[in-house]
């Protein structure tokens, strides 16, 4: 008689290491930064509500969502927040540290 194969089981090193992964923050780092800011790509989040902090691509898009959720307070462009004038972008002057080898002759 054939039964049904047991399903494998996942280890303890692969659940640790998957916790581990959810939990532990990551930053993104150099490489990720031109994709968060949307440099290249003029989108993602650009504008910030200065009320909820809310994320928009636009100021239109932003317009929208402070009639929508603030319709109390009146709508100034000035005091929502650019994302991308705030980033600092990194030097590509400043020379990187060398790498020193063994100094084992």
């Amino acid at each position: 008689m054939t039964g049904k194969a047991k399903p494998k089981k996942h280890t303890a090193k692969e659940i640790a290491a998957k916790a581990d992964a959810a939990t532990t923050n990551r930053g993104g780092g150099k490489a990720g930064l031109v994709d968060r800011t949307g440099l290249d790509k003029g989108g993602h989040a650009k504008f910030e509500c200065p009320h909820c902090k809310v994320t928009a691509p636009d100021v239109k898009s932003m317009q929208i969502h402070h009639e929508a959720r603030h319709p109390k307070i009146p709508f100034e462009e000035s005091k929502v927040t650019n994302l991308h004038a705030t980033v600092a972008v990194a030097e590509s002057s400043k020379p990187k540290p060398g790498i020193r080898g063994s100094l084992k002759k």
